[in-house]
């Protein structure tokens, strides 16, 4: 029957999306997001994207953990409580730094981005405590447990921002 054996796409271009779809063709649908990653791995753009990111990251990154060293050894705030306050900080620094330099030709309104900016970096924060909970209970110092949950929270933030916060407008 049809159902058993789907229709082959053939040689034409990729789905693009659900809605140029049929019955033939709707069993390749778990086959869109892996062509879609494909064929954005292998724009120079993004790579170009990624670096700025990670550029734009890195001083945030130094600004993160300069003011958590503050508030963490100065001010006596609980590490969450520093790490809650460095995020703020270093996350005004790279919104605007990102809508600037990294994302210039996805600006959109600057209220709604920075609304979507905050709501990706908040859920990144959240990953971030969680990490660093667990590498602080697992015997790492404060400030190196902060340091390496920033890393390896970033590329989710990067894919975050870049699809939804920045995304091109059609």
């Amino acid at each position: 029957s049809s159902e058993a054996s789907p229709m082959p796409r053939g040689p034409s271009r990729p789905l693009r999306s659900a809605g140029e779809m049929d019955e033939g063709t709707a069993t390749t649908a778990r086959e869109l997001p892996r062509g879609r990653v494909d064929a954005a791995l292998r724009r120079r753009a993004n790579w170009e994207q990624l670096v700025k990111f990670c550029a734009v990251g890195a001083t945030g990154y130094v600004v993160n953990l300069v003011v958590y060293t503050l508030l963490l050894k100065q001010a006596g705030l609980h590490y969450t409580a520093a790490a809650i306050g460095s995020f703020l900080v270093a996350v005004t620094n790279n919104y605007a730094w990102n809508r600037l330099w990294t994302f210039r030709g996805q600006r959109g309104h600057v209220v709604f981005q920075g609304l979507r900016f905050l709501v990706v970096s908040t859920m990144a924060l959240v990953a971030n405590l969680v990490v660093l909970h667990l590498l602080v209970q697992a015997g790492l110092g404060e400030i190196v447990a902060q340091a390496l949950a920033i890393m390896l929270v970033t590329p989710v933030n990067f894919v975050g921002n870049k699809l939804w916060s920045f995304r091109h407008r059609r």
